[in-house]
């Protein structure tokens, strides 16, 4: 049984980037009303959850944003409240109302991340919201210990805020898992887990996920992930290498912590 698909967004609108995740605020309101008039439908996480769904709901899909980032409640989310859809977004929890100084700067600014206040005030309009673990760490470069730390103590805190149904995902950073990470993040409460780019060959490991991400040169009215055609197929093949490339953010990262 194949789950619907799933696409990734990271940030919406707000300064310009030296990256490539920043999706214009225009090209979302474009793509996401499109997908509306053809008749396309976000599901909630439960929802996505529920092998159901596949049967019974054509032409819907999972809307994830990675990160949390601030600039989401002003660009992205009051788009998606006028055309009846939702979304679920992934917290890093240990910066959620800070600055997103976990990543390589590239923005002249550093850029904030939502507070606690506004991200519940969203969950109670129908949003959900779950784990990018504590601080975006790379699991699958860490020790068991440490990665165990960083997927408990996220669930810990979004069930200790948001209540149980938050505590039930998590998406890993840089879209980076193994099997010992998947095993790490069942140990610590997790009954789905979100990766990056390309194709999950065994359907039912449900903590071993694909999403598409949705980058900036992906600006047609449909994005590449929900695309059945040739264009698609590149589309989400390239989005797949772009995601392989995140490991450079991963390798100075662990450059600026060794020499901070």
């Amino acid at each position: 049984m194949i789950p619907p698909p799933v696409l990734c967004y990271h940030r919406v609108g707000g300064p310009l980037e030296l990256g490539v995740t920043r999706v214009a605020r225009s090209v979302f309101e474009r793509q996401m009303t499109a997908l509306a008039r053809a008749g396309w439908r976000t599901l909630t996480l439960a929802e996505y959850a529920d092998p159901r769904t596949t049967h019974h709901a054509p032409r819907t899909f999972l809307l994830t944003f990675d990160d949390g980032y601030g600039s989401l409640a002003e660009h992205a989310y009051p788009v998606l409240a006028r055309l009846g859809f939702t979304a679920t977004t992934f917290l890093v929890t240990d910066y959620v109302g800070r600055a997103n100084t976990w990543d390589v700067r590239y923005t002249w600014r550093r850029l904030e991340h939502l507070a606690w206040p506004t991200i519940e005030a969203w969950q109670a309009r129908g949003f959900s919201f779950a784990s990018h673990t504590a601080s975006h760490a790379r699991l699958t470069w860490l020790g068991d210990a440490r990665a165990a730390d960083e997927l408990g103590r996220s669930r810990e805190m979004l069930v200790h805020r948001l209540g149980v149904p938050a505590g039930r995902a998590v998406a890993y950073p840089f879209g980076a898992v193994d099997e010992r990470v998947e095993g790490l993040a069942s140990a610590a409460g997790y009954v789905l887990g979100f990766g990056g780019g390309g194709v999950n060959r065994h359907r039912r490991a449900v903590l071993h996920l694909p999403r598409v991400p949705v980058y900036m040169w992906d600006a047609w009215a449909t994005p590449f992930g929900l695309r059945d055609d040739v264009l698609g197929s590149l589309g989400r093949i390239v989005a797949h290498i772009a995601n392989r490339c995140a490991v450079g953010t991963s390798v100075m990262n662990v450059f600026r912590a060794d020499n901070g």
